[in-house]
């Protein structure tokens, strides 16, 4: 609880407070706060510990802490059950306990311990009140402390409470397409390209191009598979149109120009997820077009898979041989087939409520990146980050990758009441 500066003072760690703060600040936990083992006190169903101190702060309802306790009661069986005699349980009873037992430990822990931080929150409140001026510096530097860890408590804990998509441990397919705006838009899609790069190379992900049309700096099209745990969890949210202000290095008078790229994010999917026939398929195979030596407009190595049930087509024109422009070009319509199946599941589970987050459809505007005012905006959420720079060179971009998904946790417990 206590900072090192309370710990040199009094050199006494005894938690939560000692002796001699309880009487020099007459601290007390009172009744109508607090109760039994961490719970509302009886004839105070539903208050919430230190209420009035995290008022308009907590992202926790009573109804969520309600759940709570009857899941921390679970844990707590679950615990005694397991520390005890367990010669008389099957080897598929004590797997699915102590499963059962590390799945509610993930909410339950924080819990325990945003219980503990309430206690704390209360008493340094009663030393802040208490009129010393000394001792009331130092408790409001450890009060913000506390607060501090009550939000990454609780952060924890909406985190363990929402249903897990399994699409978010896996890799990602990257589509980076240049929208309006000519050739200013192809730069941008050659920045933002090398801004995802960057950024994989700081979570330490394999970052791989499937197809690429590009002429120097301008890209107009590409697809990248990026390979790593929990991939798409992050990157999920980038899907849409990303819009760029600034001056082209073309402009003449120094006009601020306006140019979109749309960007896709897929889950990368793999023959387990889901099931393509051979009937289903039409493969046509084409000569490539193009820069890329003597096989270009010579052999017929482009190959072109329509899945004829859904309509969707794919080409891939990068290797120079047609088995592995075959390979590729599957990977990328198994992973576009499988989004659609997951996108039509999502849009049924969610029809009935307005995301704050979008789905990424190409038609919504995500973000603005602006140079003269050096900002990123993301305006899903309304939040703007001025580090352009840092943002383009992937040092930045987890802050609004950390905000998207923060919000988007905070729906979808709102949605759960």
């Amino acid at each position: 609880m206590y900072g090192p500066l309370f710990r040199r003072l009094f050199q006494k760690p005894v938690y939560p407070v000692d002796r001699f703060f309880r009487q020099r600040f007459c601290l007390h936990t009172t009744p109508h706060i607090r109760g039994a083992a961490g719970t509302p006190a009886a004839g105070a169903k539903g208050a919430l510990p230190a209420g009035s101190l995290i008022a308009g702060k907590s992202s926790l309802t009573p109804r969520i802490h309600e759940k709570l306790r009857v899941l921390k009661t679970k844990y707590d069986g679950l615990n005694e059950r397991l520390s005890g005699n367990v010669c008389d349980l099957g080897r598929d009873e004590l797997a699915k306990l102590s499963k059962d037992l590390s799945d509610t430990g993930l909410i339950v822990v924080p819990y325990k311990r945003l219980l503990q931080l309430y206690d704390e929150l209360v008493e340094l409140q009663q030393m802040v009140d208490s009129g010393d001026q000394i001792y009331r510096e130092m408790a409001l530097e450890e009060k913000q402390e506390a607060l501090d860890n009550i939000a990454n408590c609780e952060r924890d804990i909406i985190s363990g409470l929402l249903p897990k998509d399994s699409a978010e441990k896996a890799g990602a397919i990257l589509e980076i397409r240049a929208g309006t705006g000519g050739d200013e838009a192809s730069l941008f899609s050659g920045d933002l390209l090398r801004m995802y790069e960057r950024f994989s190379q700081t979570k330490g992900w394999k970052y791989k191009p499937i197809s690429l049309d590009a002429e120097g700096d301008m890209v107009k099209e590409a697809v990248v598979e990026v390979s790593g745990r929990g991939v798409f969890g992050v990157l999920m949210f980038e899907s849409g149109v990303h819009r760029v202000q600034r001056v082209p290095a073309t402009e003449s008078q120094g006009r601020i120009h306006t140019s979109t790229v749309t960007v896709a994010v897929l889950p990368q999917a793999s023959n387990v997820h889901i099931e393509i026939k051979d009937g289903d398929l039409r493969v046509d195979v084409f000569r490539a077009s193009g820069k890329g030596g003597q096989h270009v407009n010579t052999t017929d190595s482009a190959v072109r898979i329509t899945h004829i049930p859904t309509g969707i087509a794919v080409e891939n024109q990068q290797e120079r041989s047609q088995i592995r422009n075959k390979e590729k070009a599957m990977q990328i319509l198994r992973a576009r087939l499988y989004d659609r199946e997951r996108q039509k599941v999502e849009s049924q589970r969610r029809e009935s409520r307005n995301k704050l987050i979008g789905t990424g459809d190409r038609s919504e505007k995500c973000r603005t990146y602006n140079y003269a005012q050096n900002r990123v905006t993301d305006h899903r959420i309304n939040f703007s980050l001025y580090d352009l720079e840092g943002v383009m060179n992937g040092s930045s971009l987890q802050y609004i990758v950390d905000q998207l998904r923060i919000q988007n946790d905070l729906d979808e417990l709102a949605r759960m009441g």
